[in-house]
């Protein structure tokens, strides 16, 4: 029950940044704020968790696969935020959702069942609805909205390669190499410009807030979580991201909602729910805890 909250809260925080981060990017450089972000963040945590810096070879380089995983995505989704509304890149990053049985069927030759095509149309219908409109399909916002899919797909890679690497006892020490490998493709993507750090007060608290709130808690969470629950269970509660996000820019963003934000986004909540709920529903009957909830992975120690 715990690792199923932990994820709920993990995609309730990711979603949080995509209204604060639009407006922050267009004050500091991308790759400058990722680089002080995740510095700030592999700072706080290991110190933190400074005895858990030993560990095998094998679970070095774990870390390093995931945190480059998870750093050029971080890459790619920023700069395709500072082109894209915040609400549709909430929704495009979640494709993810959709993403992740196509990778696992190649990685893993797992056969994909009918319901992922289903849910592959109504994931396209969603993207095509979220992309018609004012501006939205101008040069610079199909390039926005390209570059987000394109770190969905590696959001997608990174859930998988999490579920394989993580386990209780080694979730600490993952999340130190990951937040590390991650600040070192920020800061290289930032030293050919050199690095802008922020220079006010509320730029340094939300900063802070990036780093810390939004970033290493829910990379720990995420690892820590998916030790417990099996990857397509825990696929489609991090589906909650771009419903949280769009909730966020419609909140505290100024962005308003219309009739493509709820069919598109409709469409592609659908698409995710159908491709991670639907095949679930009549195993999860019959294997279900006495709350309800799908069986953990408590055999991951």
């Amino acid at each position: 029950m715990l690792a199923l909250v932990s994820l709920v809260l993990m995609a309730m925080l990711w979603g949080s940044t995509f209204f604060s981060m639009k407006a922050f990017v267009g004050q500091v450089p991308v790759p400058d704020m990722l680089a002080v972000r995740f510095v700030v963040a592999a700072a706080v945590v290991g110190v933190l968790a400074r005895r858990h810096w030993r560990m095998p070879r094998r679970t070095l380089v774990q870390g390093v696969v995931i945190g480059t995983i998870y750093g050029v995505a971080q890459l790619v989704q920023t700069y395709g935020l500072a082109r894209t509304p915040a609400s549709v890149s909430g929704f495009i990053t979640g494709l993810y959702v959709v993403v992740t049985p196509f990778l696992a069927a190649w990685l893993l030759r797992e056969r994909i069942p009918e319901a992922t095509w289903v849910a592959v149309v109504l994931a396209t219908v969603g993207l095509g609805v979220l992309s018609i409109g004012s501006g939205s399909l101008a040069g610079s916002a199909r390039l926005g909205e390209a570059l987000t899919l394109v770190s969905a797909v590696l959001y997608a890679g990174h859930i998988i390669a999490v579920d394989r690497f993580s386990s209780p006892a080694t979730a600490l020490q993952l999340t130190n190499v990951e937040l590390v490998v991650v600040a070192l493709i920020c800061l290289v993507a930032a030293l050919p410009g050199g690095i802008t750090p922020p220079h006010t007060g509320v730029q340094w608290t939300w900063m802070l807030y990036f780093a810390v709130i939004a970033g290493a808690i829910p990379i720990f969470l995420q690892i820590w979580a998916q030790s417990y629950v099996e990857s397509t269970t825990a696929a489609v509660i991090m589906a909650g991201e771009p419903v949280w996000a769009a909730t966020f820019a419609v909140l505290f963003g100024g962005e308003v909602v219309s009739w493509r934000m709820v069919i598109g986004g409709a469409a592609m909540v659908g698409a995710m729910v159908l491709v991670t709920v639907m095949p679930r529903l009549k195993p999860a009957a019959r294997a279900a805890t006495p709350a309800g909830l799908p069986d953990l992975r408590a055999d991951r120690g």
